[in-house]
């Protein structure tokens, strides 16, 4: 199962997890470009060629509260971020305006994912239930994503935070509209898996320094 990046991880986690948005952030605005309202924003999305097909975009603060409308009157790809011109938007002292805020869409009119992937926003806040035990294993709180590794859900239940593997072969189905991703998770890995602990850590400290020469 893929991960398309919209939104960003920064930005997920300022969303909170009972509290699903119905807007997907697509970029941040970071200042003016030009001199007739342009701004520049840093692309937040793996599907920059939709901007082509998005006529009114939402802008808001960092909290994802308070979205206002905006007709996006073109835009274009410069140096891997995106250059945004907005109807009204006409002056640079209007663009540095808008610095900092976010370009969002509609959840229900982000880009459709082939079967089998999944947007990171809909794992966050989701239950994994693990069927090879019958019973709930968490929350996932967040997704770390690694170069040339299954990303990493970080999960917390009641007492501790585990990483498990978003591996193909552990997956069974994942549930959106029920926020309910359910897999079969080989024996021992949530104990190889989990953080080691204070005392752990305490105790690795106290064996490094019996050591010789420590």
């Amino acid at each position: 199962m893929s991960l398309p990046q919209e939104p960003s991880r920064e930005l997920r986690r300022k969303v909170p997890l009972t509290q699903p948005s119905p807007f997907t952030t697509i970029a941040r605005i970071v200042r003016p470009q030009g001199r007739r309202g342009e701004v520049l924003a840093d692309l937040l999305t793996d599907f920059p060629e939709k901007f082509a097909e998005r006529r009114r975009l939402w802008l808001s603060g960092e909290d994802q509260t308070g979205a206002r409308e905006y007709s996006l009157e073109n835009h274009w790809l410069h140096k891997g971020r995106v250059v945004l011109k907005f109807a009204g938007i006409d002056s640079i002292s209007a663009a540095a305006a808008l610095t900092g805020l976010l370009v969002q869409t509609p959840t229900e009119s982000r880009a459709q994912l082939e079967p089998g992937a999944a947007y990171i926003s809909d794992l966050i806040g989701s239950t994994i239930f693990d069927v090879s035990q019958n019973r709930n294993i968490g929350t996932i709180s967040d997704v770390q994503q690694g170069a040339g590794t299954a990303p990493l859900l970080i999960v917390k239940d009641a007492s501790r935070e585990l990483e498990i593997p978003f591996a193909e072969e552990f997956i069974v189905h994942f549930e959106r509209s029920k926020k309910l991703l359910e897999m079969k998770l080989p024996e021992g890995l949530l104990e190889v898996n989990a953080p080691i602990t204070e005392e752990e850590k305490a105790q690795q400290a106290s064996a490094r320094s019996k050591e010789p020469g420590s």
